[in-house]
Parts: structure tokens; C-alpha cells; sequence
């Protein structure tokens, strides 16, 4: 296990962590758009607009937070009571799926 690059509480009650190695991994070999990001990542983590639970494993969530014309996605595997951040990447549409948790208004 690497070191921390951040832990974030979410509102589901548990914590996500991404290592430093990990997010090189994202940024350099899956999203290279998200360089820079990190802290909009925590801020998706923390106060997401909406929650969903992946149709295809329900132990993998997908937080939303929009921004301007687009949204921001960071999608998370859940292990008891922390979970790991799998990838992030920004988004037009937000995928199906169960809403678990939505911003209220």
C-alpha cells in the first residue's frame, strides 16, 4: 500500500482514499484530462450532487458533481467502511443506475 495522495469522508458514511502512486495511474494511463484535478475529485467525494450505485456492481458508486456545461464523475469502490477511488473522469451524461444519495435543494 502506497501513500495517501488524499482521504475524503462522504456522505455515505464512509471514507474514499487514492494513493500517489494510483492517481499517476489515472492521470498518465486512463484520464490525462483530470492532471491537475485533485481537489476537484475531493470535492465530488465530499459534496456530490448525486449519488448511483453501478447497475453492474453494487459495490461500485458513481459520484456526480456538475459543473459548468459538464459533469464531473469519480466513481468508487466501497469496502465496509472506506473504499477506494477506481477512476474520475468528466462526463456529458450521467449513467443509469440506483440514486443512493442526492443532493437536496
Amino acid at each position: 500500500m502506497g501513500k495517501n495522495l488524499f482521504e475524503v469522508d462522504t456522505p455515505l458514511g464512509f471514507s474514499v482514499r487514492c494513493t500517489v502512486a494510483y492517481w499517476r495511474f489515472i492521470i498518465s494511463d486512463k484520464h490525462p484530462i483530470m492532471a491537475g484535478r485533485e481537489e476537484d475529485v475531493q470535492k465530488i467525494l465530499a459534496d456530490p450532487d448525486v449519488v448511483r450505485r453501478s447497475r453492474q456492481d453494487p459495490g461500485v458508486y458513481l459520484f456526480y458533481r456538475q459543473e459548468e456545461l459538464r459533469w464531473l464523475c469519480a466513481v468508487v469502490r466501497r469496502e465496509n467502511a472506506s473504499g477506494f477511488l477506481i477512476t474520475t473522469y468528466p462526463t456529458d451524461v450521467i449513467k443509469i443506475g440506483e440514486i443512493v444519495w442526492k443532493r437536496s435543494r
